[in-house]
């Protein structure tokens, strides 16, 4: 077996492995864990900094930030979520000036900004929250498969921050050429960064 495939399998064990983490989590231990982690970047000099900011919709099992996005819009600050462009088959940064008039179910099925706000494209964010399946201490991340998100990481400028509960880190996740390195990772418990890991 070449390296490539021997990297692609540790991918899908890890994935499996991890998966199983965040199946063994109850609904309110995914809430309340969601809660410390929206408090500790809201406490973080990276959030009241950031003039714009990248979220995600999340799915079931990731942590729910969704209520920072209209706390951001109330800040005054810019608000982008994914938009996947099914011409273009990849994701795009899109303002969202409303949580409840732009946004809809995408493509999908996940939340994203709604057709007419996709024209309103950005390039250049001061923070980007980034979900993943997994997360290991040298702010590496683990996608779900697809490459999506790695697409959206490599054309988008600015600081580009994991967000996971602390079942979703490893010791290490094996990277392959379209895989882009994070800045840090945001746990409920955690701030972790390359240059200052367990902080």
């Amino acid at each position: 077996m070449d390296r490539q495939n021997t990297i692609g399998q540790r991918k899908r064990e890890l994935r499996s492995e991890l998966r199983a983490r965040l199946a063994a989590m109850t609904p309110q231990g995914r809430a309340d864990a969601s809660a410390r982690l929206r408090e500790r970047l809201e406490a973080r000099p990276e959030w009241s900094e950031a003039a714009s900011i990248l979220f995600y919709a999340p799915i079931r099992d990731e942590p729910d930030i969704w209520p920072l996005a209209a706390a951001a819009l109330s800040l005054g600050k810019v608000v982008a979520l994914p938009h996947f462009s099914v011409a273009d088959a990849k994701y795009l940064a899109c303002r969202i000036h409303n949580i409840e008039t732009d946004v809809a179910s995408g493509h999908f099925g996940i939340r994203e900004p709604a057709a007419d706000r996709a024209s309103e494209t950005l390039k250049r964010l001061d923070l980007i929250l980034v979900p993943g399946v997994g997360f290991d201490l040298c702010c590496r991340r683990l996608g779900r498969g697809k490459g999506y998100y790695d697409q959206i990481l490599a054309v988008v400028e600015g600081r580009k921050c994991g967000v996971g509960f602390d079942e979703q880190l490893v010791d290490r996740i094996p990277l392959e050429p379209h895989d882009v390195p994070l800045n840090c990772i945001l746990t409920p418990t955690r701030w972790i960064e390359p240059s200052a890991v367990g902080l």
